[in-house]
């Protein structure tokens, strides 16, 4: 399996690519994706940026699912309102090109790397370097993106477990609570 996870963003919208072998993990490529703001960089022109990076993501490096992160609601509704349509547009590019997506909370994404769900941004680049053995510190957005690489292979891995035991399992995305799986 290999894993695409996206962690969604107007400015900065991560990427994290991981070839999952049973238990083992294999980084294969991380980045971010950016967008200025400012006169000339409408709204509409942004999205599009992020959507042509997400499509050639998808195309240099051929994942079979993907996991992207659920937006929280922010302080300021017009900074949720843009993340979310960041995130339309991230989804709507990983739907067209055909990939099941998996949806997972920040909070998730925390427990399931560092261990709790109020782990600092520095916390979670850490245990994505040390679980992936990495030369270095991935960037924040990049490291969000892997460590949801990382929650998804947990989580696959413990749905076909329960599948195996359990063939009436009707709705996957039930299985992980607050996360979802289409």
């Amino acid at each position: 399996m290999r894993i695409l996870g996206i962690d969604p963003g107007l400015q900065a919208t991560g990427f994290g690519v991981l070839d999952v072998h049973g238990p083992e993990l294999c980084y294969v490529a991380s980045g971010t994706i950016r967008t200025q703001s400012g006169p000339g960089n409408l709204l509409p022109q942004r999205l599009g940026l992020i959507f042509a990076g997400i499509q050639e993501v998808v195309q240099r490096y051929q994942p079979t699912v993907a996991a992207c992160e659920i937006v929280f609601v922010n302080v300021n509704p017009q900074a949720t309102l843009l993340l979310g349509q960041a995130r339309g547009c991230c989804l709507t590019a990983l739907v067209a090109a055909g990939l099941p997506v998996s949806e997972y909370t920040a909070l998730q994404l925390k427990k399931a790397v560092v261990g709790h769900g109020k782990a600092a941004k520095a916390q979670v680049q850490e245990m994505v370097r040390r679980l992936l053995q990495l030369p270095g510190l991935p960037g924040p957005d990049a490291a969000d993106a892997l460590g949801l690489c990382i929650t998804h292979a947990q989580v696959a891995r413990t749905q076909a477990a329960i599948a195996r035991v359990s063939p009436l399992q009707a709705r996957p995305h039930a299985a992980y609570k607050g996360g979802r799986s289409y």
